[in-house]
């Protein structure tokens, strides 16, 4: 198994991404008996289809747009600042919920970072930017599937990364 590695590492933290991830992370570090921690990220969402992705942010002020598309969208500046108004609130919010880890807490550890699939990359990207910040002595990702596009610069991100099935074209998990 392709995180057999882990196991029992005890500078370890599997890293969930909410909401989606956090099962398959709790899974994952209940088979390599690792301890789990959450790790907020918040999609920012086209206003008119919440469910596209136009941009990201995580802890430590990253902010991630999706520049080629909003410049298609025409995307109002004052509409940008308010959507990231409102997702930041309900990122302290659900770091507050789910209890996640203060920074330094992750600093020099081993971060497995689980999410369920990465369609466009966005909040997988602005998570592993955050945590990249709090100076882990390594940075993994893994996930169950992921659009094979993005694996080229996934691998960029991260000293590992495991997929266990690249798609073709993913559009969404």
């Amino acid at each position: 198994h392709a995180l057999q590695a882990w196991h029992g590492d005890p500078q370890a933290v599997v890293i969930g991404l909410p909401r989606g991830g956090v099962v398959v992370a709790a899974a994952v570090a209940q088979a390599l008996e690792l301890p789990l921690a959450s790790w907020a990220v918040r999609k920012l969402a086209q206003p008119t289809a919440p469910e596209v992705a136009v941009g990201a942010i995580a802890p430590g002020g990253v902010l991630l747009w999706d520049e080629p598309y909003l410049r298609q969208l025409h995307l109002d500046p004052l509409l940008r600042r308010r959507l990231v108004a409102e997702q930041d609130q309900e990122l302290r919010r659900r770091q507050r919920l789910y209890g996640d880890p203060p920074a330094g807490a992750l600093r020099d550890r081993h971060l497995l970072v689980v999410d369920d699939g990465v369609a466009t990359g966005l909040t997988v990207r602005a998570a592993l930017l955050s945590l990249r910040q709090v100076r882990p002595a390594r940075l993994a990702l893994a996930v169950p599937v992921v659009d094979e596009r993005l694996m080229g610069w996934l691998r960029s991100l991260v000293d590992e990364l495991v997929v266990l099935t690249p798609v073709p074209s993913l559009e969404a998990v």
